[in-house]
């Protein structure tokens, strides 16, 4: 039987936290962000990857977006599958991915399109696009429709539930802060012929974690401590817990539980708790943890030594940080993406573009896991200061063979409304349509606020209803902005009929 969360969660006054916390979670302790913020990777994780672009695919998936967006929303479904029907469409795996991928942030599109896949004779989708609707809904928060597909996937096969559908559901219940459904769904595995293991509950713990759900997950750790045979991995899972939600306290608590446990903490553990206090402003000890670990013979990996860079950089000791870059070739611990990125994002906000280039130079040169990426290259474009300057590090971009993602897309579109240039925000916003990265819900926001700012008020309403016609939920403050814009209509319709 599951603990009882909801009594817990009473006593001790949880509370929800409404801001998600996206973590990737790798293998490893090893980042691919700018810090050390991502904890050990979950063996049922579920990450979408590109959309590929190849010419057998593109077209035809970029027909099915072009009808879906003429007629979602107008046609009843039935009408709508027999348009889909008409595109006498072969159906593949790569294609339906291709589509679904496009509609990450258009739940109802995809799920039309979806069951049409279901229904359509002569071709049954496998768990990968099983796996990709129930991410898409699970995202919008649509879990009545996570249960539509869950008892469709079980009447058809069970074996297409698997280790993944198992992660990407109980991660979109952490998401949607449902502790007792995603704690119930680990029950539940026994239903879809899945074991109750360690792995799984590890998975449990740190979709919780992922998104601040820590007291919860370090209760059920507690509670199920005679039911698994738990190592250091689990108790690294909570202790990142603590070190995402920002507490140093519960961290230095917890960290000392490990120090007196049966298990030995590994370069995971005291990475964890370096990121702990640099997030706390407590770099001074964090680097002299660092510093007592290649003393004890426990060296630290790139991962490790990229968060005390970053912690180093945020309190301006740059140089310092610069040392320690130096310090890793010689001590055979190579730099990567993220090492570069921490040093480039924060020369770029003293304006050290000298430094900047010979940096991005060393990457393009070195390769590999120093390439420079879309984060390398959106630290450069928040430093541009006219749109030629944006056309030339996209240029570079492509030509370095960078791919664009979303959040690219919308740092451009934001600047580009920031300079008043349409043309460009409406090319950028056909190219990123074009390509399946968006719109999503912050490329409307920043539509709604730029178009306000230009007091298009009209178009900054139409926006702002094309995104909540879509299911994605506005910003509290996005929500006080069209209050003040439908204030400022009604006004002003009330002085033109006084007028008349």
């Amino acid at each position: 039987m599951p603990p009882k969360i909801r009594p817990f969660l009473h006593y001790r006054k949880f509370h929800i936290f409404p801001k998600q916390f996206p973590i990737l979670i790798q293998r490893r302790l090893v980042s691919t962000s700018q810090t050390f913020h991502n904890p050990i990777k979950g063996d049922h994780e579920f990450t979408p990857s590109p959309i590929p672009n190849t010419d057998e695919y593109y077209g035809k998936a970029l027909q099915v977006q072009d009808l879906l967006k003429q007629i979602i929303g107008k046609k009843t479904v039935n009408e709508i599958e027999q348009a889909l029907t008409r595109l006498k469409l072969t159906l593949t795996k790569d294609l339906v991915l291709n589509v679904l991928r496009r509609h990450r942030s258009d739940w109802q599109s995809a799920y039309v399109f979806f069951n049409w896949v279901c229904n359509a004779s002569g071709y049954s989708p496998g768990t990968g696009s099983y796996n990709e609707i129930l991410d898409i809904l699970g995202r919008m928060k649509r879990f009545t429709e996570v249960h539509q597909v869950l008892d469709e996937m079980s009447k058809r096969n069970k074996s297409l539930i698997t280790e993944t559908t198992y992660g990407v559901v109980v991660n979109r219940y952490a998401a949607a802060h449902k502790i007792e459904e995603a704690t119930e769904f680990f029950y539940k595995r026994i239903q879809f012929g899945l074991d109750l293991d360690l792995i799984a509950f590890q998975t449990l713990l740190l979709s919780l974690c992922r998104y601040k759900h820590v007291e919860a997950a370090e209760f059920l750790f507690h509670s199920k401590m005679n039911d698994f045979r738990h190592n250091i991995k689990t108790m690294n899972i909570i202790l990142n817990g603590w070190c995402v939600l920002g507490s140093l306290r519960e961290a230095k608590r917890f960290w000392n539980d490990i120090i007196t446990s049966k298990y030995k903490p590994d370069k995971f553990t005291y990475g964890i708790f370096i990121n702990s206090l640099t997030k706390a402003g407590k770099i001074s000890t964090a680097v002299k943890l660092f510093r007592a670990m290649w003393a004890k013979g426990c060296t630290p990996d790139v991962a490790i030594c990229n968060c005390i860079i970053d912690g180093l950089c945020f309190k301006k000791r740059i140089p310092e940080a610069l040392e320690i870059f130096k310090e890793m070739n010689d001590k055979d611990c190579c730099p990567n993406v993220v090492t570069y990125n921490s040093l480039i994002k924060h020369l770029c906000k003293i304006q050290r573009m000298e430094k900047v280039c010979e940096l991005l130079n060393e990457m393009t040169q070195k390769g590999g896991d120093c390439a420079p990426n879309a984060r390398t290259y959106g630290y450069l474009l928040n430093c541009a200061k006219k749109p030629d300057e944006v056309v030339k590090i996209m240029e570079r971009m492509e030509r370095d063979g960078c791919k664009m993602i979303a959040d690219t897309y919308n740092l451009i579109l934001r600047l580009f409304m920031g300079w008043g240039d349409e043309k460009r925000v409406g090319s950028t916003w056909v190219e990123m349509e074009r390509n399946g990265l968006g719109p999503d819900q912050r490329s409307y926001t920043i539509m709604v606020h730029g178009l306000y700012d230009m007091g298009r008020l009209e178009d900054a309403l139409f926006y702002y209803n094309k995104m909540v016609s879509k299911g994605m939920v506005a910003e509290p403050r996005t929500k006080l902005l069209v209050d003040a814009i439908n204030i400022k209509l009604k006004d002003r319709e009330l002085k033109s009929d006084q007028n008349i």
